[in-house]
This record gives structure tokens, C-alpha cells and sequence, in this order.
């Protein structure tokens, strides 16, 4: 895969940033995900590239999402998949809350699940925890062995966790394990990204969330050296049949990183509102500011890029 696609997909990213971050705060998400939607749509409908979305906001009827089967790009060149979330904290956005961010992640055709739109029980360790963790095991046995490999005493660990009701079990033997806990309302992309992050605080992700989000964050880890598995979790049997429509085989299957994204993977992600992975967007007179991070798996390499953007000079950026 082109290295060259790594700072055009960035483009695509700060596109959507910008569109979404004008709506910080206004209290509509609807409003936020749709312009994040549409300007990443426009934007990557720019790029030298035949690419099929295969994680993205929904079905077909649902348009104006980038919905699962869009095709994008100029349709030319090569065959890419895409991962993708516009805005991820669309909650967040339109609360004026911290580390909302539009991301995407790119392979080459063939190489990300097919996540069904359900949930995904998750783990995520950096890269000093690799190998380390195993969904076929507890919580408590899981962060022994990663306070193990991290050469810590396991009351060091801190876990960050979506604060929902469904993880009450979960908080409750994560805190009789002795671990520091951070929870969170949104965003567990970012979140699995954090554990990965040198200096950020976070040593681990665990708990549930969107299984789709998960292949999304897999890619990420990869390109960072961490770690990820999932287990899709089903709500009803219409969600199974669905999955197994997809291409699902293995219903009860733990998902290896490499299973959920392989081959060579590229990460891109803009930060939307403010956060401790990403700067938000800043608006200055006539423009604004990004910050962004570019990662490849195939050498390791993370940029930072810090973008500044004059509207009058840049027509392809509308916000209507």
C-alpha cells in the first residue's frame, strides 16, 4: 500500500474535524455526525483510489451515512477498505465534552472482519503487555498477567472503562483486583488508543462496546505495537443471522488483532474537541487549527501533524 495514502487520508480526517467541530457544544448530534459525515465523504471522493467502506455508520437506507458497501474514492487505482468513523463521540461533540475525534483506518481489499453492527467485549494493552493478554480468561487473571509483563504490582494498573449499568460486574472485580479505574462516557476508540500511549495513564481497556469500533482500534494497535482482542457479544438471534450473512462462521470466536485487521494497516484521526491522544480544533480568525496522528503498520512510523487552515484559500471546505 502506497505510503503516500497515509497524509491523504489525513486530509479526509481534518475535513470531517473541521465540518463537526463548528457544532461543539450546540447540543445536536445529529447535526455534528451528519456534517462530519459529508465532509469526509467529499473529501476522500477526491483521493486516487477504488475503496469500499466495510465499517461505517450504517446500512444503505440509512444514507446520508457512509454506510457499509459505499463505494468511495475516484474508482480508480487501488482496491482499499476502509474503517471508518466520522465522529466518533457524537455525544460528546454536541456536549462540548473532551476527546471527540474523526478517524479512519485503511487496508488493503479483503483485509478487515466484516463486523456486524452489534457488540464487542474488548481488551487493549500497548506494547509492553503484548502477548500478554486472553479473553478466554477473567478480568482478575487478565490484569495479573499484564501487571506481570508490565513489571508492576497490579494495584498500579489503571483500566479505563465505558461507564455503563452493563459493566457494573466488571468495575466491581476490576476494583477487588486493587486497579485504579477511569470511566469514561464515550469513545472507546480513543480509549483503547490510550492504553497503548506512553504517558498516558492508562494501562489497559476492558469491557464492551461496538464491534465495529473494535476493528477500528485493532488497526490503531496494530500500527502502535499494542495488543487487542474481541468477542462479539449477541443481543438476539436476528443479530446472529445477520453476522453469519457476513461471513461470520465462529459465533463464539476470540478475535486476535490480526484477525480483525491484517495485512499492511494506515490510521488517521483529527482531533474534534480537546483531549489528552489529540489537540481539538481551534478556531482563529479566518481559519483554524488540527492535530492529527498518522501511524502505518508496516513500519512502525507515527507523525503528529499539526495543521493550520485558511478558509478563504480552501473552497473545498464548506460548512452549510
Amino acid at each position: 500500500m502506497n505510503r503516500n495514502y497515509a497524509l491523504e487520508f489525513v486530509r479526509v480526517t481534518e475535513a470531517a474535524a473541521l465540518a463537526s467541530a463548528r457544532l461543539t457544544g450546540g447540543g445536536d448530534e445529529k447535526a455534528a455526525d451528519h456534517a462530519a459525515v459529508e465532509a469526509m465523504r467529499a473529501a476522500m471522493n477526491t483521493i486516487e483510489f477504488d475503496g469500499r467502506v466495510v465499517i461505517g455508520e450504517g446500512e444503505r437506507d440509512e444514507a446520508p451515512m457512509l454506510y457499509i458497501g459505499e463505494k468511495v474514492g475516484k474508482g480508480t487505482g487501488t482496491k482499499l477498505d476502509l474503517a471508518l468513523d466520522p465522529l466518533e463521540g457524537t455525544t460528546i461533540c454536541a456536549k462540548g465534552g473532551n476527546n471527540a475525534l474523526s478517524v479512519i483506518a485503511i487496508a488493503e481489499h479483503g483485509n478487515f472482519l466484516h463486523a456486524p453492527d452489534t457488540y464487542m467485549w474488548k481488551i487493549a494493552v500497548g506494547p509492553e503487555a503484548k502477548g500478554a493478554i486472553d479473553l478466554s480468561k477473567t478480568p482478575t487473571e487478565n490484569l495479573r498477567e499484564i501487571a506481570k509483563a508490565k513489571k508492576v504490582p497490579v494495584d498500579q494498573l489503571t483500566v479505563i472503562i465505558l461507564d455503563r449499568p452493563r459493566h457494573a460486574d466488571l468495575i466491581a472485580e476490576v476494583r477487588r483486583a486493587g486497579c485504579r479505574i477511569w470511566l469514561i462516557g464515550d469513545g472507546d476508540v480513543s480509549a483503547a488508543i490510550a492504553a497503548a500511549k506512553p504517558g498516558s495513564g492508562v494501562d489497559v481497556l476492558m469491557g464492551s462496546g461496538g464491534a465495529p469500533e473494535g476493528v477500528i482500534a485493532a488497526a490503531a494497535l496494530r500500527c502502535m505495537g499494542g495488543d487487542f482482542q474481541g468477542r462479539l457479544m449477541w443481543r438476539n438471534e436476528e443479530e446472529k443471522s445477520r453476522a453469519t450473512k457476513m461471513g461470520v462462521s465462529d459465533l463464539n470466536k476470540i478475535y486476535r488483532m490480526e484477525d480483525l485487521a491484517k495485512g499492511n494497516v494506515m490510521f488517521c484521526a483529527t482531533g474534534v474537541t480537546q483531549g489528552p491522544f489529540l489537540d481539538g480544533v481551534r478556531f482563529v480568525r479566518g481559519g483554524a487549527t488540527t492535530h492529527s496522528i498518522v501511524m502505518r503498520s508496516e513500519t512502525g512510523t507515527i507523525r503528529h501533524i499539526q495543521a493550520e487552515h485558511r478558509f478563504e484559500t480552501k473552497p473545498n471546505y464548506k460548512f452549510n
